[in-house]
């Protein structure tokens, strides 16, 4: 992949400090960077959660390689949110960072 196929600028997301009055996250997202990427479509699947049949697609956002990324962040790209899965190094090349993701709709 060539630097020039990172066509998207997506905005990688931590969950904020802060918490409501029962210790618990508040829930906001904040900001940790804009960052350009490549997106690519997996699979799409049905499952069937709490008695109501939900879809969930898969994706692989690939970005240059950085440490600070984990499973505990998200990335948005127009409007769509993006939970991270997984956080896949590219070991032989260093260059990129593949991070698996899922948007449930």
């Amino acid at each position: 992949m060539e630097i020039g196929d990172l066509n998207c600028r997506v905005v990688i997301q931590q969950q904020a400090a802060g918490e409501d009055s029962l210790g618990q996250p508040n829930g906001s997202w904040s900001t940790l960077a804009t960052v350009w990427a490549n997106i690519r479509y997996g699979t799409g699947a049905e499952a069937i959660r709490g008695g109501a049949v939900g879809a969930t697609a898969k994706a692989s956002i690939r970005i240059r390689k950085r440490t600070d990324v984990t499973t505990a962040m998200q990335v948005t790209y127009a409007g769509v949110t993006y939970n991270i899965v997984g956080v896949l190094p590219d070991e032989t090349g260093r260059k990129w960072l593949d991070l698996v993701c899922e948007v449930a709709t």
